[in-house]
Order: C-alpha cells, then sequence, then structure tokens
C-alpha cells in the first residue's frame, strides 16, 4: 500500500508547490484526505514509512555528502510537534537535529535575521528539522509590524520594500543551500480556524493537556485572516523546484502524518543514497583483520 501510495502521480504533488505564480491558499483544503478512506490503516502506513525512511538515514549519513533541511511552519495547534514526532520516531538521533525557535533572544535581534536559523543547519549526512524558522519574519512579523523596532534595523531601511526584500533574500539563501547540497523541503501544516479551535478547547479540557495552553494563542486568533494572507505571500514568493513548499492539510492528523513521511521519503529516494563502496585495499585489509581474529584462541 506505501509503495502504491508513493507511485500515485497525484499523491504528492496535489500538495506540492514549486512555483507561486497563482498560488491561492483557498485552494487547498484543510480537511482533504483525497477521498481515501485509509484512516484505519494509517497507523500501519505510517509505520512502514518510518521504517523505510530509518534505513534512507542511515545511508545519509554513511555517505556524508547530502544534508536534509525540514522546515515546519504552522498555526498553533496545527499538529508540527505530533508530526515531527511521529514520523521521525525511527531515525537515529546521531543522524537528527530538531531546532524549535521561538521568540528571538537579544543576541538574535542584534544579528540579521537569518543568523539564528543559519547556525543551526544541518551537518552533511544529517536531517536538521526547524520548528518554525526564519520565515517567522515574514509572518508573525508582518502581522506585528512592530516588532521590526526591536530588531534595532535603522529606520531607512524599514520601508514599503522590507517584505519583497526578505523574500529575495530568503530566496537568495536557500538557493546558496542547494547549490551547496543542502536538500529543502518546507511545510506549511494547514489547518482550519474551526479545527484549531476545537483543539484548544481540548488543551483546556484535559489536564493533562493544560501545559500547552497559551493565553496568547486565543489573542493571535483576532488575526487569523492576515495571518492567511502571509502565508499566502511566503509561499508565493518562495516557492521553487529546489525549495518546494507542501501545503499539507492538517484537520486530520493521521493524513498529515502520512503526507508528511511520504514527501521526505519521496526526497530522500530522489538523491539516490548508496552506503559508500569500500577500496580494494580497505577489502584486503578487512579480511586479514578477520583472518586475525579467527586465528585468535
Amino acid at each position: 500500500m506505501l509503495k502504491k501510495l508513493l507511485d500515485h502521480p497525484k499523491w504528492l504533488a496535489h500538495y506540492r508547490v514549486e512555483d507561486g505564480k497563482g498560488f491561492r491558499l483557498k485552494d487547498f483544503d484543510p480537511a482533504d484526505t483525497l477521498g481515501l478512506d485509509i484512516k484505519k490503516e494509517a497507523d500501519k502506513l505510517l509505520q512502514e514509512g518510518v521504517e523505510r525512511l530509518s534505513g534512507m538515514q542511515q545511508k545519509l549519513y554513511a555517505q556524508n555528502r547530502w544534508a536534509l533541511l525540514l522546515i515546519f511552519q504552522a498555526m498553533d495547534a496545527a499538529g508540527k510537534d505530533g508530526a515531527i514526532q511521529h514520523v521521525m520516531s525511527g531515525v537515529n538521533p546521531q543522524g537528527c537535529q530538531v531546532f524549535s525557535f521561538k521568540v528571538p533572544s537579544s543576541e538574535d535581534l542584534d544579528h540579521d535575521f537569518l543568523w539564528r536559523t543559519t547556525k543551526c543547519l544541518p551537518e552533511r549526512g544529517r536531517i536538521g528539522i526547524f520548528n518554525r524558522s526564519y520565515y517567522e519574519e515574514v509572518l508573525v512579523v508582518r502581522v506585528h509590524p512592530e516588532l521590526l523596532e526591536k530588531e534595532q534595523i535603522p529606520s531607512r531601511l524599514i520601508d514599503k520594500k522590507i517584505w519583497r526584500n526578505r523574500f529575495e533574500d530568503i530566496r537568495a539563501f536557500e538557493q546558496h543551500l542547494h547549490r551547496n547540497g543542502t536538500v529543502i523541503r518546507k511545510f506549511f501544516l494547514n489547518v482550519s480556524k474551526e479545527e484549531q479551535k476545537q483543539r484548544f478547547l481540548s488543551r483546556l479540557d484535559d489536564p493533562s493537556k493544560n501545559w500547552k495552553f497559551s493565553e496568547s494563542d486565543v489573542r493571535e486568533r483576532k488575526y487569523w485572516d492576515q495571518y492567511m494572507e502571509a502565508y499566502e505571500e511566503a509561499i508565493r514568493h518562495t516557492a521553487a523546484p529546489h525549495a518546494p513548499w507542501y501545503v499539507v492539510p492538517a484537520d486530520n492528523k493521521w493524513f498529515t502524518r502520512l503526507v508528511v513521511a511520504l514527501a521526505v521519503i519521496e526526497t530522500l529516494e530522489s538523491l539516490r543514497l548508496q552506503y559508500p563502496s569500500t577500496k580494494k585495499s580497505k577489502i584486503d585489509d578487512l579480511q586479514a583483520a578477520r583472518d586475525r581474529l579467527a586465528a585468535e584462541r
């Protein structure tokens, strides 16, 4: 079944945005499941995907040529943490790094907006996961432009071109990473406003989930439309074949995780990863070592 989904021409292409021209967020349904009635099989399919992903991650680490950067952006309660946890559950921690970017520190604010994430980029052979990222600078900062004042940017540089300039910087940055062997995949977990409300209520009603709730989450809901416009603009201006966005339906967590898993698997498979070949001289050395071990009494 997993192979059938991967081979289905519309499965991932339906959610992948490589050219932002004409992109409209309203064309993507947060509750979409492509009409597939596979919820009961979702856990099994995800486990198959995790096992497959684990094997490819070992080759990525051993080959030590490529790096993979996975960027997750979403409104609160869209399921970023759960998607990361479930999809990457079988990956060797030695080959995977997760960074969550929250409110910038004073040190972050004294640097350019790409600085704090750049120092966390994955090394060759590793998978880097950004839970939020430099895209916050064209999302939350755009919705709340007063935050620009805290960034210590010279006032004459804060003009009507600032967002266009930041999109240009992001595109150039991602092109640079691509040209140096870092593969980029960006995921916008597209949750509906009504589903977010239900998840917030669940956090309030369940004592074990109270810690997840923040009053600021509710305050930000009044800016929902502005956030959707900001996401649409960000995706429209930064989608590229080498750094595509996946606009993933997030109202059904089982489907969200499956789409993310398949996208990561497809990406790694496209790299045609192989374990490093062993030179003849090394093979001879290994055989000699084996002979010595076998001869021990």
